[in-house]
Formats: C-alpha cells, structure tokens, sequence
C-alpha cells in the first residue's frame, strides 16, 4: 500500500474540528500550556476520561483531557465489548445496576453510537452433562432481563425477547456445541459494540468537535489544588497547567494521583480464535463455570473472523502493572472450561491473540477475603476538597453515567460557568446515525461499520491512491484508508496507535507482523 498523499497545510485548513492530529496536539499543548485557567482539566484517556471530557466541553466548559499513553491504551481497549443490559447483576440480586445497565445500553444503541453498537445472539446451552440441566435459571433470568430492556424502551426489532430453542437450532448457532447431552439452548440477544476502542476515540473526537483540548503522551505527575504538573512524552520537557476542577479518570491508577482512592483491580483475560475453528458460529456461546454460581465463560463472534473467548476475574496484588498480559493458566483455564461444551476440546494451538485489562473496582470492604467476582460493579464519584475529583468503578456500558455524575458534581460543587445542563444521553457522536440511514451511506460496508456516516470521507482517502481501499496486507481485513484516517483524524502518533487501538491488528498475531509495514509507511 501507499500513503495518502495531499499537502499538510491543505489539510490542516480543510479538516473538520473533530480531526485529531499530532500538528493540532502539539498547538493545543503549546497554547494551554502558555498560561490561563481551564474549567476542567481530565486525567485518563479511557473510556470514563473521553466521556468526562465530552460531558463538560458540551456544557461550554473549557475542558483538557491528559493521557499519558494513547486514547483506549489501558482497560478501555481490553474489554469484552459488550454494551450489556446487567444480566449478572440481575443473578447477583443487584437491579438497580442492572437497570442502569439496560438504561444506558438503550442510549448507546439508540441515540449515541448506534453505528458501534450491533445486536448479537446468545445461546446458553442445557441438558444432561452440560452444567446447566435444564436452563431453569438461564430462562427466569433473561425473561427479568427482557423485562428492562422494555423498561428502558429499547424496541424487539433491536433487542428480540428471549426464548428457548431446540438442540438442533442450538448446534446452527453455535455449530462447535457438542451434541452429546445437548437438550437445547435459552436464545437472547444483547449490544456488542464493533470495537471498544473506536468507542473511546469516537467520544475523544466529540469532545474536540465541542472544543476540548485532547493531549496524549502527556503524563500527569502531581495534582495540586488545581495546578497540574505533567510531563510532554512526545516534545520532551515539563509543563504546568490550571483548572478549576481536576477530574481524575485514571481507571486502575487513579490511586498514583489520590491515594484516598481503595480499589481492588481485577484481571480479566480474553483468547483470540479465528471463527472457522468453532464452525463460524452465528451467535455468542455461554458457558457455565463448573463449581461456581451464576459465572459463565463466554465465546463472542466479532465482525473481522475471529472469536473473543473470555473471561477470567482474578484479583491483581500489589502495585498496579502499567501493562498486564494473558499468562499460562489463563490460557489453560478459559480453553479447559469452554471446552467442556465443544465437540472437539480447543488447544493451544488454536489460539492466535489474546488480550487482557485491568478492572477498577471499588474496595467497599464488605468482602475482605472473596475475590474480585464479587465485589460490586458500581462506580463512586468522589471530591477530595481541593479540586480534585475522582470517579472509578462502574463498567463500559455505563460510562457515560459515571462522567456525567463527575461533572455534575464539579459544576456543583465548584460553581463551574455551565451554560447548560448535561445532555449527552441525547448527544450522537460523530458518525452515528440510525440504523435506516446506515444502511443508505454509499461506503464499503466494513467502513460504515466502523466509521458510520464517516465512511465516505474515510473512503474518500482513496482519491489519490485507490490501492487505499485494498487491505494492507494479504489476509488482514483492514483497509489502508483505515491506517490513513488514523494518522489525520484520529490523533494516531505510531505504529501501536494504528495496529493496537485504530485497527486491531494487534489482536491477531501473524495480523500484527504482516501490517506494520503498511503502518509505518502511513505514519511516514
């Protein structure tokens, strides 16, 4: 593949004022960093920290998010992508949060980004051998989930209601299930976002459209008052800057800026498999964890031929990692359970990626010596008194609830000038649409996928080098306008900006090698 190939200065005059850059970085740091106040300043480019930053600059707060790394480079990019409507939390006996779940998944896929979020099936599997005897439990608990799903008014043609179905139907679904002991399957559906990553970079890009200041490679070293010291990883050297609020949306280091903050981090690890080794399957699988109540394992398509099979809750001891990886006995543990529900056990020799992040969750002291699965998913919000508000917990699906609380409480308590109240439960992202209209734009499909009504002036990269609408390598199902677009409109500053977080190469390893050439030559 080649590079798209237009004058920077051209560029820079004509791009939309969502387009992220490294030139329009390094002006924004250079600006900010020449004195005034801010009215909020984020730390954390996840996916809480992107919503935060968005919530206030759409009130007409002066707002600047700091990430140390890249948009998504922790937890945000290592999720399991389900926008999910709390069925755990509903077997826990937790409703509220399982309403808040189903609430904010409605908003997800309805108003904000009903171009990353599609509708997925699930089947749970039951009868004799299989954990589950008689789906009994897996039945009441989806019709209750169904039952919010009405509540929050999503309609059946996006979310169908649940229902059981034969082992034959079952095994089309699923087609790797094995038959032995196969009575059937209670079938329900729920959100999967096309990529967690392209969420956050979405919300980020919003953000700057509303004119907040996105900074990446910029690591905040001490937070004092409202004066904010960090470091520039890209041009080098220390800057200071002021706000009125710090809003600290470190995820699992969010304790590094308020050691107040208690959190107990929790691992979660996923496998990559390529879909044809499970039969291509056309629908999520659950998995019962044997010897454990209400946990299941599950196998989830995604749009690019590959299975996400996750996922393990084990607890992180000791300083937080700024890095964690898949080790052996995940391996082991997530195969050996899965294939307790296959036809033929999966190996190692099947797995081609994996991936693993770090769960904020909150240390509310109620169950010192049990593990991470069963501390709460519910996020704290929380003021130290000097300007200094920090917001952990909760989970993806409810992001935009946790920012929205935060900057509610700083506007608050901090009589920050909003001139408006907040309203991103109604504010679509760049690119979304509803799915009618999705469905009209004129764009590879793959690129509506990912880029929505966005797709044309992605594809329109092409105009100088056609061979940009081929993949950028043989047997990787990513388009070389994709690497382009990261570069101009989506802030990416290298190689593991495009492959790891832009595009998802990086999932799959032999993707991974066979791309960076292309990348290197976009980022060139």
């Amino acid at each position: 593949m080649s590079t798209v190939t237009f004058r920077a200065d051209a560029a820079a005059r004509q791009a939309p004022r969502s387009w992220l850059s490294a030139a329009r970085r390094d002006r924004e740091l250079a600006r900010l960093a020449a004195g005034g106040t801010l009215d909020v300043l984020v730390v954390g480019g996840g996916v809480v920290g992107a919503g935060v930053a968005l919530d206030a600059a759409s009130r007409g707060l002066s707002v600047a998010l700091l990430e140390r790394d890249d948009l998504a480079a922790g937890t945000s990019s290592a999720s399991s992508k389900l926008v999910h409507g709390g069925l755990r939390y509903l077997a826990a006996g937790d409703v509220p949060l399982a309403w808040e779940s189903a609430a904010e998944r409605h908003i997800l896929m309805q108003r904000v980004a009903p171009h990353l979020v599609r509708s997925l099936p699930f089947v749970t599997p039951y009868g004799p051998g299989f954990v589950s005897p008689h789906g009994a439990l897996a039945t009441v608990g989806t019709h209750l989930a169904d039952l919010l799903r009405h509540a929050a008014r999503t309609p059946g043609s996006r979310l169908p209601a649940p229902h059981r179905i034969d082992a034959e139907a079952a095994a089309t679904l699923a087609p790797a299930l094995r038959r032995d002991g196969l009575a059937g399957a209670v079938q329900h559906w729920d959100g999967q976002l096309y990529d967690d990553a392209r969420l956050v970079v979405a919300l980020a890009r919003t953000a700057a459209l509303h004119g907040a200041a996105i900074l990446t490679r910029c690591t905040v070293e001490r937070v004092d008052g409202g004066r904010v010291t960090a470091v520039d990883r890209r041009g080098g050297g220390r800057f200071e800057l002021r706000a009125r609020v710090v809003v600290n949306a470190a995820g699992v280091w969010a304790g590094r800026l308020d050691p107040a903050i208690r959190l107990r981090p929790s691992k979660g690890t996923h496998l990559v498999v390529r879909a044809d080794t499970l039969g291509l399957p056309r629908a999520g699988l659950n998995v019962a964890v044997p010897g454990e109540h209400n946990r299941y394992l599950i196998a989830l398509p995604e749009p690019n031929g590959t299975v996400y099979i996750g996922l393990t809750d084990d607890p992180v001891d000791g300083p937080v990692p700024d890095r964690c990886e898949p080790t052996e006995a995940d391996v082991d543990y997530l195969l050996g359970v899965l294939s307790t529900a296959l036809d033929r056990p999966l190996t190692r020799a099947d797995v081609v990626g994996g991936y693993a992040g770090m769960r904020p969750l909150v240390d509310d002291g109620a169950h010192p010596q049990s593990g991470t699965a069963d501390l709460s998913r519910r996020h704290v919000v929380s003021d130290n008194g000097e300007r200094l508000i920090t917001v952990v917990g909760g989970k993806l699906t409810t992001y935009r609830r946790m920012a929205a609380d935060a900057v509610d409480l700083a506007v608050r308590a901090y009589r920050l000038p909003a001139d408006r109240r907040g309203n991103t439960d109604r504010l679509p992202l760049v690119g979304a649409a509803p799915t009618d209209r999705l469905a009209a734009v004129r764009a590879p499909r793959r690129l509506v996928a990912r880029y929505g009504t966005e797709a044309p002036q992605v594809a329109a990269l092409a105009d100088a080098d056609p061979r940009l609408l081929e993949p950028i390598a043989d047997g990787v199902p990513v388009l070389g306008v994709e690497l382009a677009f990261g570069v101009h409109a989506e802030g990416a500053v290298d190689v593991d900006d495009l492959l790891h977080r832009r595009t998802r190469c990086a999932l799959v390893a032999d993707w991974y090698a066979a791309a960076r050439p292309a990348a290197r030559a976009a980022l060139g």
